[in-house]
């Protein structure tokens, strides 16, 4: 019995630390990728714009549940192994330009996609994605800072869109 007071005081107290210290960490932050794409602008942007399309290349996304347009771009929930997340885009500016956000206010996080897309010299295309969003919950915003890492989701988009178009 002794032991297990030990175990749960100590758990309380790591518990407290990883709040203490994701405090003190700011909720903003911003992440950025690039990559060189063997592919023009304009099907970069299709691709990218088409979100009916996403369950078929992104891995890790279980489901995709299209919503009604907003201001006539389109709006979708996405379901991964971290819950569901509804979005939209606020800009789209063909084949240059797309800016995700995540829709609902309520979740621990939020923040904006930024998808600059640029013809790359020798043909293709050059891809930045931009992540600048904030992260209320200072428990998650400790996992995101020193277990995940910021890029992490960026990572992984990439990698799914690099292997959807066999670069």
């Amino acid at each position: 019995m002794r032991w297990s007071l030990w175990i749960v005081g100590g758990l309380v107290m790591m518990v407290a630390a990883v709040a203490a210290i994701g405090w003190r960490l700011p909720k903003a932050h911003s992440a950025s990728r690039t990559a060189r794409l063997p592919m023009s602008p304009d099907a970069l942007y299709s691709l990218l714009s088409d979100v009916d399309r996403y369950p078929s290349w992104r891995a890790g996304l279980r489901r995709l549940q299209r919503l009604p347009d907003r201001n006539g771009r389109p709006a979708w929930v996405e379901e991964t192994s971290g819950g569901k997340i509804p979005l939209y885009f606020e800009r789209m500016e063909r084949p240059s330009l797309l800016v995700g956000r995540i829709a609902d206010p309520s979740l621990p996080f939020g923040g904006t996609w930024t998808y600059q897309i640029a013809s790359a010299p020798g043909g293709g295309s050059e891809l930045t994605i931009t992540e600048d969003g904030e992260i209320y919950n200072p428990i998650f915003r400790f996992m995101s800072r020193f277990v995940f890492g910021y890029s992490a989701t960026l990572d992984g988009f990439l990698g799914s869109l690099q292997k959807t178009i066999g670069h």
